[in-house]
């Protein structure tokens, strides 16, 4: 029994941003209805997989969850929808809100059909702004949001993007507090509310958060930017066997890191050292200065070396090896699972540690259309309405067929 037990959540999310928020509110013990197309969400076809349709983007965003098909393009379809959202607490979605109205779904329209219903929506832009009707993905978020810039102001020749759905990731969580701050303001009032969660506007204040700098005031001392993260030599430092990450941030660190090198006298010696300010005026020369020291050792050197002098540093991991970290294997972090259909599969726990309601997984992803009999069951439908059902393509169940009913 998770902290969100008796919590029904109606999930109309696809891709990564939404599920991976409702991936969130399943694994905290909420019943989460993944209401996916005769299709299924795209992302379950990317990425090596061992069966059709379960891909592991798919597998590791999308567990904690009970699979049910309906083609909301028809009236039933999105009538069954509804008769879901009349005894649900939370509903989420990804699409643009035009495209909910048109298929009926808005929310004046659910909240007619429950009126303690939140109603979540993560798109792209605010829609008080021109951007309004734009649809939005990952890449351009990134770019929009100046992290694209960032690479530029960094040192690259050319903008990039992270090499991850970070803008996805963040989005997510942000909506899923908006969302559980929207339980609590219902449980107070006993009304649902709308909750909306644009993303440009979300990764706006993510990144210049940190960026806006000078910016800040009226009128500009600076055109912005965080010194420090933005320093060209800002990045895992080469050792004499590979790489490490090790951050001398404060006047502490730099004491203690100088002594266990045999520079003690830096820090009086050379200005560019002496304080905490001067070393982020004179940053480019200080992490050139480091990357020259750090090649001198091996990595598992420096590690021992940083370790024993209390000064921030861990490995830089690989795919491969991040699964054999020890701390990670102490944790319980990975664990190999049956996946019902998949066979064994490496599972990541869940981040979050709650001592009263400790966070248990107990369902993996789910196939497509897995628990549509089940769900349409508990909605009360007979045995012979399911099979009209789905004999006419409104629903379906795994693989596109009626399992025994």
């Amino acid at each position: 029994m998770g902290p969100l037990a008796g919590l029904k959540v109606i999930d109309l999310t696809s891709v990564l941003m939404g599920p991976y928020a409702t991936q969130y509110l399943g694994d905290f013990g909420a019943d989460v209805i993944k209401v996916e197309p005769p299709s299924g969400d795209l992302v379950r076809n990317v990425g090596p997989s061992r069966s059709p349709g379960m891909g592991p983007l798919f597998l590791n965003s999308n567990r904690s969850k009970r699979s049910v098909v309906l083609n909301l393009k028809t009236t039933e379809g999105r009538q069954l929808l509804l008769d879901l959202c009349r005894g649900a607490d939370i509903v989420i979605y990804s699409l643009r809100p035009a495209a909910m109205k048109r298929l009926g779904l808005s929310w004046e329209e659910m909240q007619a059909v429950n009126p303690r219903l939140i109603y979540a929506g993560l798109y792209g832009y605010g829609q008080n702004g021109r951007y309004a009707a734009r649809p939005a993905y990952d890449d351009l978020i990134q770019g929009a949001s100046t992290l694209s810039h960032l690479f530029m102001l960094s040192g690259s020749d050319e903008p990039r993007y992270v090499p991850a759905a970070i803008a996805d990731r963040i989005v997510g969580l942000t909506a899923l507090s908006g969302i559980l701050a929207a339980v609590i303001e219902r449980n107070r009032s006993g009304k649902g509310q709308r909750v909306d969660v644009p993303m440009f506007e979300t990764m706006v204040s993510f990144i210049l958060s940190d960026h806006l700098g000078g910016l800040t005031f009226d009128p500009p001392l600076d055109r912005g930017g965080y010194v420090r993260q933005i320093a060209s030599d800002r990045r895992p430092l080469r050792t004499s066997d590979g790489y490490v990450c090790a951050l001398l941030y404060t006047d502490d660190h730099w004491r203690r890191f100088l002594k266990a090198i045999g520079q003690d006298g830096l820090m009086e010696t050379d200005d560019r050292f002496a304080s905490f300010r001067s070393r982020m005026d004179h940053i480019a020369h200080v992490y050139g200065w480091l990357a020259e020291i750090f090649l001198t050792r091996s990595s598992g050197e420096w590690i021992d070396l940083l370790d024993a002098a209390d000064v921030p540093v861990m490995a830089m991991h690989t795919f491969e090896t991040v699964l054999k970290d020890p701390h990670l294997a102490d944790t319980g972090f990975f664990r190999t699972v049956a996946h019902p259909t998949e066979g064994a599969t490496i599972a990541m726990a869940n981040p979050v540690a709650m001592s009263s309601t400790p966070v248990a997984i107990e369902r993996l992803a789910p196939g497509l259309g897995e628990h549509t009999i089940e769900i349409l069951r508990d909605l009360g439908l007979s045995q012979e309405r399911i099979g009209e059902l789905l004999e006419r393509g409104i629903v379906a169940g795994p693989d596109g067929v009626s399992p025994p009913v």
